[in-house]
């Protein structure tokens, strides 16, 4: 797994080195924000891990500017814990955060779990889901929206609407769409799944039908057949 670090404290980079050894990742280590920019757009990346503070240009800058371009994964490194610190990475596009000071051994039980669901699988038959207004090829993680293709839809985005569009009109709590996308118990975090269906109701909600509806007190629920007044 290719994996862009994007680190300028390089005791951590060294850390960080040592353990990408031994899990037999293939990291490349750049301490600049702009450097990053230009890295990433040279080459082909699993994985992004970014700092928040870089100088150059800051990790959440260069979260945005990747998310233009790439649903590739993104774990945010940051030392800022508090809650709106944290939901601004993920509205950015992080897929996940760890903060400052952190355990190697919880920075790479992330990477597996972000990525997991994520690795490419070689099948001859391309499994598609279908409803009335959707269509996601669980292969090419692409999702069309009414014949239309839906960009910009990161991993977890997908991994959540798979989840939804495959049980309709069944709630689930965040606790269990946790357990589900996310792989892990997110140390019972639940801002995590509200930044994440936010983002993905920006990018498929029509006119008048929102498709994934809040459950005030309970969490979410998927339901074509909703249609609210215009």
């Amino acid at each position: 797994m290719k994996i862009l670090i994007v680190e300028d404290n390089e005791s951590v980079c060294s850390m960080l080195e040592m353990f990408f050894q031994k899990e037999q990742y293939e990291g490349t280590f750049i301490h600049d924000g702009l450097k990053a920019l230009e890295a990433f757009d040279r080459d082909e990346w699993d994985l992004v891990i970014l700092d928040w503070m870089l100088p150059g240009m800051d990790g959440v800058s260069i979260c945005r500017k990747i998310r233009e371009k790439s649903s590739v994964p993104i774990i945010m490194l940051t030392a800022k814990d508090s809650e709106s610190d944290q939901v601004l990475g993920l509205e950015m596009g992080a897929d996940d955060y760890v903060t400052k000071p952190f355990s190697p051994l919880t920075l790479m039980a992330r990477i597996k779990a972000v990525t997991r669901r994520y690795q490419t699988k070689e099948e001859p038959v391309e499994k598609v889901v279908e409803t009335q207004f959707f269509k996601l090829n669980q292969d090419t993680r692409e999702v069309w929206l009414n014949g239309e293709k839906v960009t910009h839809v990161t991993p977890k985005e997908f991994e959540l609407l798979q989840e939804f569009i495959t049980h309709p009109k069944k709630v689930f709590t965040r606790d269990q769409l946790l357990e589900r996308v996310w792989g892990y118990q997110y140390y019972g975090d639940e801002r995590t799944v509200d930044v994440h269906v936010k983002r993905l109701r920006k990018k498929i909600a029509l006119s008048n039908r929102p498709f994934i509806h809040t459950v005030w007190g309970v969490g979410y629920k998927f339901d074509e057949s909703v249609v609210e007044d215009a």
